[in-house]
Formats: structure tokens, sequence, C-alpha cells
């Protein structure tokens, strides 16, 4: 597993690139690459440019999670491809991220995946060395244009010397909300420097004024945000077992946590349970001040809460050395597609054109083509530009991210999400917790030896 380290800042020097187009077909005009059809000049049915031959029909399965606003615009994306290509038909599948991984699990036993897989980081080790995705390195210069794109931000999706996903974005971690909610805890504005404990009563203070502060964490995010503060990690480097000794660690973020929950700081289980995505969020309803969470969620966040809302550092002390970007998910191939020249077509679009991203608005991430950024950055509303310039700002405030998850990393999730929630039950103590997921963590990973 290769580090994905300088994202941004190396996508933004790429621009020296030898490229006769814009590096996608929004700017490319005749002569260009992206005028034949991709970035080598052949047209989609292998034949030449200048072949009379029809291409034939293919349809595509294209399959992805996120909320309302990201199925609409990739679905007008996908319509602009179908205009562009028409031989070629793509039938969409979209889900929220919970249930979306619970369908793709028997199409992968089925052998029966989308030709186009929306992959995470926490997945991409598990469905690649399982033999389920397509390695994405022939592709590179002959069909996807990579000529203004970093190898660094390429790299990040290899598993050994396999390409299983293609980064089709950059983010990091941060607090997002809602100015006016804060100021009815008597706090206009949040320290730059706040700690845990700082967070801490801010919650209580949350509750006092009628309001939730947030509704918690991702354990995985943001248990592994806090480790990495202590100079340690969740997974060991080999990803045979857990990357910390110490539980005291585990007790020390959740047991805080837990007790938010008990004393009616922090929403339960079974209010959380009720968020089926955005439009039912506690803090798009006003019930709750912000929320945890990837800076590509923000514009949709605040797109569906129809108001203004900001961001803001994670607490300290060492955020810097917790802070890192990582590719906010990437495209696969399937194995078992039987059209994988045309979804690696549909990739080099994704990420190259611009009239694409105009759209795409950095949702899934800060681009990674550097033409891109420099297009579309001008054409952004003030919510975007928050979400590129603090990227830009995390870039030289945060440290090289660990390498993308171990395969067995989904079970592990799994188990974070029963144990965390068993402690805000109150039916298991964060000791007895720290315990349980240790034993269970490491006897999932020890499968990897």
């Amino acid at each position: 597993m290769l580090l994905l380290t300088a994202l941004l800042a190396i996508a933004l020097a790429a621009c020296g690139g030898g490229a006769k187009s814009g590096g996608g077909g929004g700017n490319g005009g005749e002569g260009s690459p992206q005028a034949s059809g991709n970035a080598s000049g052949g047209s989609s049915d292998g034949s030449s440019g200048g072949g009379t031959k029809d291409p034939e029909p293919v349809t595509l399965r294209v399959a992805w999670w996120g909320s309302q606003p990201r199925h609409d615009y990739t679905l007008q994306v996908i319509e602009m491809y179908q205009q562009k290509y028409p031989h070629v038909k793509i039938e969409p599948e979209y889900a929220n991220f919970d249930d979306y991984w619970k369908k793709l699990a028997p199409q992968a036993a089925a052998n029966d995946l989308p030709d186009i897989i929306q992959m995470d980081i926490s997945y991409i080790s598990q469905y690649g060395g399982n033999g389920q995705l397509e390695d994405l390195t022939p592709y590179l210069g002959s069909i996807i244009n990579i000529d203004h794109i970093s190898e660094n931000a390429i790299s990040g999706g290899k598993i050994g010397d396999k390409l299983y996903g293609f980064n089709i974005g950059v983010n990091t971690i941060q607090f997002q909300y809602d100015p006016e909610l804060l100021k009815r805890l008597g706090v206009d504005t949040l320290d730059e420097n706040w700690t845990w404990d700082d967070y801490y009563e801010l919650a209580g203070k949350a509750s006092e004024a009628g309001l939730y502060f947030d509704s918690g964490f991702r354990p995985e995010v943001f248990f592994g945000y806090y480790l990495r503060t202590k100079g340690q990690h969740l997974y060991s480097p080999d990803g045979t077992s857990l990357g910390y000794d110490d539980d005291q660690l585990f007790i020390d973020f959740f047991a805080p946590l837990a007790k938010l929950v008990a004393d009616g700081d922090a929403p339960t289980p079974d209010v959380k349970a009720q968020v089926k995505g955005l439009e039912d969020d506690l803090l798009v309803k006003g019930q709750q001040v912000g929320i945890w969470q990837w800076t590509n969620q923000f514009v949709a966040l605040q797109q569906v809460a129809n108001r203004p809302l900001e961001m803001h550092h994670m607490p300290g002390p060492n955020r810097e050395q917790g802070l890192y970007l990582k590719p906010s998910m990437y495209f696969s191939i399937s194995k078992n597609s039987k059209h994988k020249e045309e979804a690696a077509r549909f990739i080099d679009f994704w990420v190259n054109d611009i009239e694409a991203n105009k759209l795409i608005k950095g949702d899934r991430g800060v681009p990674v083509n550097s033409q891109v950024i420099e297009a579309v950055k001008p054409t952004l509303d003030p919510a975007l530009v928050k979400v590129f310039d603090y990227v830009a700002w995390a870039q030289e405030n945060s440290s090289p991210m660990d390498p993308p998850d171990p395969p067995g990393a989904a079970e592990v999730i799994a188990l974070f999400k029963e144990v965390t929630e068993a402690m805000d039950f109150g039916k298991l103590s964060p000791e007895d917790a720290a315990k349980r997921f240790r034993e269970e963590a490491n006897a999932i990973l020890a499968k990897n030896k």
C-alpha cells in the first residue's frame, strides 16, 4: 500500500502537463484528445478515430452513495455523458451510505457488481483483495487522461502495485455548524484552538438552550483522528491487528461521549436512527448546532438546510498531527464488467471534463485535476469556495494520511457501531467496550496474516 500525501499541493502544481486540451472534454477543441472520445484519440469500439463504423450500443451500471443533491447532479452528469456518447446508456444505482454497502455485498457474492462502483477507502482493500475490482493501471494515459493529475493523487487508490480505484477528489474532516444556533448558547464564535474539554462544555450549554450541540461521531473516522493526535493509529502497518496497544485511549475518547448521551446532552441511538438522510438531520431541522463530517459534505448540508452555515477546525491539542487529507472516494471498475474500456472512459470524463465538474462542484472532494480546479473555482458560490480554501489550508496544517484501511475494515466498522451503541444505551461500560472491541477487532484483522 502506498501512502497518499500532499494531494492538493501537487495537484495544483501539475498544471505544467503537456496536454493539448484543458484536461477534459469540456475544454477540448477540434484535434484535442477529448474531441475524438478519449485521451489517446481512439474511438470507443477500438477502431481508429477516422473509421466509419458506429460503436456498438453499451449499457453501463453506475453505483454510488450520497444524499439527494448528489443524486440530482450525478444524474445530470450522466445525461451530459450520454449526449456526448449516444451509444452508451447508463443505469444508475444509488442509496445512502449504509444501505449502499448492504446492497453491494450480495451483488459481489453473485459476481454481479455494477460496472462502475463508487468506492470508499474502508472497503477498497476488501473488494480489491477479493479479486472483484479491475486494475486500472493499463487505462492510464490510454483512456484516462492523467496529464494534469499528480502521481500522489493517483497512487491513493493503489493496493500494492494494483490501482483498484481512481481518486475522484480529496477532503478532510471538520465541524460544520449554524452560527445563529451557536449564539443561542451564549457563544458568538468558536475558539480557534478549542479542545475536547471545550466541546464537552458546549454540549452542556446546548442542552440548557434546548438544543443538541451535535449528533456524535463516526467512530472509525474520529477515533482514528484522536489516535493520530496521540501518535497512534487505528490499524497496524500490516493490517493484521489494531495499531494502538493502550485501551485507555479508547476509554478516554468514548467514555465522555457516552456520558453526554446519558446526561441528555447528546441524542440517543434511537433518535439518531430516525435520520435516514440529510433532510432528516437534526441540524437541518434546527435542533442541533452542528455536525462532524467531511469537507465535501458541506455544500449539500447547507443546500438542504437552506441557511448560512460555517466550518471550524477539529479540536486539539495536536490537531496538525491528527488532521490529514484523504481521497474522498474513488471510482472503481468491477472485474465482472463486460465493458471495462467504456467504464474507464466514463471515469476519464468525470475527472477531466470541465463542464461536468461545474455540475459536480467538488461535492465528492476537491478535484484531482489541476486545470479543472483552476477552471471551476471562479464559478463557485461562496460555500464552495470555503470548501476549496479549507482543503488548501488543511494541506499546510496536516500530516500524511494512514494507508488505506485493510481487508476486514468493514467488519471492524460494524463492530464499532455495535459497541458504541451499547455504550450509549448504557448496556456496556467504556472499559468493557474497549476490551470487547480489541478482542473482536484483532480476531477480524488476524485473518490478514
